[in-house]
């Protein structure tokens, strides 16, 4: 019988995936909480700008787990780390320029955003390419 669940590599990356949508929801309990009162209107909206997109690409990540598990390629496994480096680069950015108001971190921003098109770029080809024999 087929199981659903995924196996090695792609259970791994489900896990990660999980983790790291868990984290977003931290991150936007402690925005709605914590620093609504303490963050000027702007920069409340680039934090929860940050969070939307951790979220997005953390949920994709369950998407990569399961596809790595069914047939692991090399674009798959780039979609991964393209997603991992937006998470880190474009929310990480924004999350540290909301908090510190420090405007450097912005300059980071389009390198995650273009990590995002990247792997959406890298995702879309692993389907459309037909599959190795």
């Amino acid at each position: 019988m087929a199981t659903l669940e995924p196996r090695g590599e792609g259970a791994g990356v489900v896990a990660a995936g999980a983790a790291l949508a868990g984290l977003a929801v931290a991150a936007g309990a402690f925005g709605a909480h914590a620093l609504k009162d303490s963050l000027a209107a702007d920069m409340l909206e680039t934090y929860e700008t940050a969070v939307r997109y951790h979220m997005y690409h953390a949920l994709a990540l369950l998407v990569v787990g399961r596809l790595l598990s069914r047939r692991a390629t090399p674009l798959l496994h780039a979609t991964l780390w393209l997603f991992v480096a937006g998470i880190i680069l474009f929310s990480g950015s924004l999350y540290s320029l909301a908090l510190t108001g420090e405007p450097s971190f912005g300059y980071v921003t389009p390198i995650g955003g273009l990590a995002f098109l990247a792997g959406w770029a890298c995702l879309a080809l692993a389907k459309l390419r037909p599959p190795r024999p």
